[in-house]
């Protein structure tokens, strides 16, 4: 059965190439390296034919991340980025993965492979089954596949002994039919990937502005005079982010970055819809850079309120929006009562930077009233990480720079439909009201008690207290933290389901029984009994817009998302008034459902049909507070990181290399950072590996310390890099095993990914 995860031996790091960081990001590069993808997995006519129709109005919406496409004016020729181009290689790709490479290859085997060797392995073109005690995979039909599904949910002994997990690419009708089917089954326990990225973000942002979305659309960009994006590398992550803050920069606005880790993209980038910009130095973007150590940002924060109260106090009205703090929020004093309890002294430390550098920043956002804050897992994976976002959440509320044209919260969320799949239901914790709509409009009980988010999910399973695992997308896996730990887990369970596009490490970690349910892609067209149909998406900044694929699905014997449901569903669930089969025949059936429970959505199949969609409600937007527990605005008290680093220990993060995408490995360069043809590598200051004595590619074993617990990953190479002292990253999901489970944000208890005490141990 299922090994445990082969951590790759020292013998294998030979083939790394270290190169000078680029001065700038995108341009030429970018192009042929999205071209080389595109070549290699799909071929260039059909290559080319595809990427005409990525994320235009007649066209899919990119499989990779949430961030907005212009309302109006599209770019013909890409509007999409390197790395959205390799998701659609990845999903198109030639390489198929069929009955018989599971014939020819055991679970022993393929448990061998680097993730990245695993991806490339192709599409899966069958529904296939591992009996217990089995070696291999075996083809299983459908029907018998959703029999064994329902039958072992019926087995249970309580419909809370399942997980249903989702990935943030499956689309609005498929999440919305999957709650409702899980919590007609019986249960809430709907994690998702938003528990180990944006929670954070969500919780705080719900409860000082009463939404957990941001409040900017793509067009405030235009009308900035400060953009501050913090915690975040959009170069890698959100590349067409950089198109945004290029246009911002040409308006005249600012751009203060905050990072530990330098990245290219921020620095400098070539417009790729530009052939003119190709050639020549490309376009500053960051005016300042402020390489704070890792989980140093509420004390930089919180020096940056204590510097805008001093000028406030010195020269009264020239910092406070004092009729925006007077109208729309509350509990100004105790912020500031808090704050006269920190010096600048104490928190100074805290941040590695200069106080002179902080001074200047603080300037920019005094002298500025239109102040966009962007963001992503560089605030959110942290312990305090509700309070990372809360303490930006300050500074605009006191600037007034919320609910106006140029200003508001940013969070750039990673799956491109993650948000909506939340907006669909997609939560552990369902406000009262969704259920009421739902029990109206389909007679039945819904479950009140809340259920497990991520972390939640895989202690149950550890415990042998759930009993089944269901993946809708996703490669959970290698998602998580605590890789080892997650591993027994999901060995626990008597049945594991995946339902994917291609395959991945969670199909080789599984229960007693395992499942591989192979569906549509975003790419490919979707067939039902009324003909073909189109899904709906929701970007970062709310904005619900269909998607069409243009591709005949890779296999016949794929299905769509919806009709996995609705198979399990009917397999499943006996007493019930919804006609799952009748939904899935027609995808208007299911958005009429959306309409009828789900404000926002009214006269959706109108409205979802109209070219670039439409945007949802937004209070925070709309300068309306009433949701929060005072009926406004919230300014909120936060704590700075209350970690103390021994002698020699460091700060680790995780982050991504430029060749991939959240878990998917689209080839072994970090290309932006200067790292080739290699993965396990761990970036230093040089300072630090002097205290160590260790020299450039050095060979390392990593040991995780937390609770009096350790855990440890060996074969790492030392890279030195431009990183504040006793700061230390990694890549994930190679150094998953060493993020502790128990050691999770408070309030949205997200894994702490971001701030990862360690050792570092020559060999």
């Amino acid at each position: 059965m299922s090994k445990k995860i082969k951590e790759q031996p020292p013998e294998k790091l030979t083939g790394i190439q270290l190169t000078e960081v680029p001065k700038t990001a995108v341009g030429v590069k970018a192009i042929v390296s999205a071209l080389t993808h595109i070549k290699d997995e799909v071929g260039i006519s059909k290559g080319i034919q595809l990427l005409s129709k990525l994320n235009q109005k007649d066209g899919f919406d990119c499989p990779g991340c949430a961030w907005p496409d212009p309302d109006e004016k599209r770019a013909f020729l890409a509007e999409y980025c390197e790395n959205g181009a390799k998701a659609v290689a990845e999903e198109a790709t030639k390489n198929k993965v069929s009955p018989i490479f599971f014939t020819t290859k055991s679970i022993q085997e393929l448990s061998e492979l680097s993730d990245y060797e695993i991806g490339k392995s192709g599409r899966i073109t069958h529904p296939m089954y591992l009996p217990e005690g089995a070696t291999h995979y075996e083809e299983i039909s459908w029907e018998h596949a959703f029999n064994i599904i329902g039958e072992e949910l019926n087995s249970l002994n309580s419909p809370d002994e399942a997980i249903f997990y989702t990935s943030g690419r499956t689309s609005n009708e498929a999440a919305y039919l999957y709650q409702l089917f899980v919590r007609q089954f019986g249960t809430n326990n709907l994690p998702d990937c938003s528990n180990m990225c944006h929670e954070s973000s969500g919780v705080a942002l719900s409860q000082t502005l009463g939404i957990g979305k941001g409040s900017v659309t793509l067009d405030d960009f235009n009308h900035a005079d400060l953009v501050i994006v913090i915690g975040q590398n959009p170069g890698t992550n959100h590349p067409r982010m950089l198109s945004a803050l290029g246009e911002t920069k040409k308006k005249g606005a600012k751009i203060i970055t905050i990072n530990p880790l330098p990245e290219v993209g921020l620095m400098n980038y070539k417009d790729p819809q530009n052939p003119l910009k190709w050639v020549g130095a490309g376009q500053d973007l960051t005016d300042l850079f402020l390489p704070v150590k890792i989980n140093g940002d509420v004390a930089l924060l919180k020096i940056i309120l204590k510097l805008m109260k001093e000028k406030e106090d010195a020269e009264p009205n020239s910092v406070f929006d004092h009729q925006f703090i007077e109208e729309k929020t509350a509990g100004l004093e105790d912020l500031l009562k808090d704050l006269d309890t920190y010096s600048i002294d104490e928190l100074l430390p805290q941040t590695g930077l200069t106080l002179d550098k902080i001074k200047e920043t603080t300037a920019l956002i005094i002298n500025n009233k239109n102040i966009i804050i962007c963001w992503a897992m560089g605030l959110t994976q942290h312990k305090n990480g509700v309070d990372n976002i809360r303490e930006v959440v300050n500074i605009l509320l006191l600037k007034g720079s919320i609910g106006k044209k140029g200003a508001g919260t940013c969070p750039v969320r990673g799956h491109s439909n993650v948000q909506g799949d939340r907006t669909m239901g997609i939560w552990e914790r369902p406000p009262a009201s969704f259920l009421d709509n739902l029990e109206k409009e389909f007679q039945f009980k819904a479950p009140r008690k809340f259920g497990f988010d991520v972390v939640e999910s895989i202690e149950a399973m550890h415990k042998k207290e759930a009993k089944v695992f269901f993946g809708m997308g996703g490669n959970f896996i290698s998602a998580t933290p605590d890789t080892t730990f997650t591993a027994d887990a999901l060995r626990n369970c008597n049945l594991t389901v995946q339902v994917s596009t291609k395959l991945n490490r969670s199909h080789l970690i599984t229960g007693k029984k395992a499942i591989i349910l192979p569906c549509l892609g975003r790419t490919e067209k979707d067939y039902q009994a009324t003909g073909e149909q189109f899904v709906s998406v929701e970007n970062s900044m709310g904005v619900v817009h269909q998607s069409k694929g243009t591709l005949e699905p890779c296999s016949k014997n794929l299905l769509s998302e919806t009709a996995i449901v609705a198979g399990v569903a009917n397999a499943t669930i006996k007493n019930t008034t919804t006609n799952w089969s009748e939904l899935i025949s027609n995808y208007d059936f299911i958005r009429d459902k959306i309409e009828a429970t789900i404000p926002g959505f009214n006269d959706f199949n109108t409205r979802v049909r109209i070219k670039g969609g439409f945007y949802l409600p937004n209070n925070a937007r709309e300068n309306d507070f009433t949701p929060t527990k005072t009926g406004k605005a919230n300014f909120s008290i936060n704590k700075p990181s209350e970690i103390a680093l021994e002698n020699n220990q460091f700060m680790m993060m995780t982050i991504r290399t430029h060749d991939q995408y959240n878990t998917t490995i689209y080839g072994l360069d970090d290309r932006y950072r200067g790292v080739l043809n290699e993965r396990r590598i761990i970036f230093m200051n040089t300072d630090d590996m002097n205290s160590l004595n260790l020299k450039k590619l050095d060979l390392v074993d990593l040991t995780s310390h937390f609770n009096k617990e350790e855990r440890e990953a060996k074969g790492f190479l030392v890279v030195p890099y431009e990183i504040p002292k006793q700061c230390t990253a990694t890549y994930f999901p190679e150094a998953n095993v060493l993020v502790p489970l128990k050691s999770k944000a408070d309030i949205s208890n997200t894994p702490t990914s971001k701030t990862v005490i360690i050792t570092i141990k020559k060999r």
